[in-house]
């Protein structure tokens, strides 16, 4: 049971109850309608990442979805919070990668998102025994990565998001979707050409027409004259 292809998606939500700011979170991030279970953060081999609008496309209303969530909430106005997913990916297709989860308080998203970022390729390069300083900056740190070709890529998902000035629960998510079972594209219909169509049409028409016709001797006798 291991997942195929991921999307990442992102969201925000703001009401009076915490709950409920989760799921308009949730919703604006397209994935309110499913069942999450959370897992841990391995981003599986031979996955494949798709876009957003395309993993959405594939998901049925009441489905048990697997995801690696990172959320953050608060209550108090103009507090700036964010919730991130960083993603290292291996240049072996065949080994696993690492997905992490943040989430802070008083960080921007693009501070938010390179420190998951820098989370993720961490603990992906000590999998693969690739010698770096962990008190470097994340710059020297992803060319040393570079340089090893053992990690070919990095990204992050972030959203951000100001407290609410009235009070109200503000929410944000980040998320990446685990896809297990992914639909085939049902085949195209064929397409018929308006000379075949009523090549058909004349057809059919004319074998009605002959089963309406009245039966006849296909002979004349050899009796018969004109008057």
């Amino acid at each position: 049971m291991v997942p195929k292809k991921l999307f990442f998606t992102k969201g925000v939500g703001k009401h009076k109850e915490r709950l409920t700011s989760f799921e308009l979170a949730l919703r604006d991030a397209g994935i309110a309608s499913q069942n999450l279970v959370r897992v841990s953060s391995i981003f599986p081999p031979r996955c494949k990442v798709i876009p957003r609008k395309e993993g959405l496309t594939y998901l049925n209303h009441g489905e048990v979805v697997f995801a690696v969530i990172a959320e953050n909430s608060t209550r108090e106005p103009h507090r700036l919070i964010v919730a991130s997913i960083g993603v290292a990916i291996p240049a072996d297709r065949d080994t696993y990668g690492y997905l992490s989860e943040h989430h802070s308080f008083g960080e921007t998203e693009e501070q938010a998102g390179e420190y998951a970022e820098e989370l993720a390729a961490e603990m992906l390069a000590t999998t693969l025994d690739v010698d770096f300083d962990p008190d470097t900056s994340w710059d020297e740190k992803k060319e040393i990565y570079r340089i090893s070709n053992k990690i070919v890529r990095t990204s992050n998902v972030t959203q951000s998001a100001v407290g609410d000035k009235r009070g109200r629960w503000t929410t944000t998510i980040a998320a990446a979707v685990l896809m297990l079972k992914v639909r085939e594209p049902s085949p195209p219909v064929p397409q018929v050409s308006s000379t075949s169509l009523r090549a058909v049409r004349m057809g059919v028409i004319c074998r009605r027409m002959a089963m309406a016709a009245p039966a006849t001797s296909a002979t004349l006798s050899p009796f018969w004259r004109r008057a």
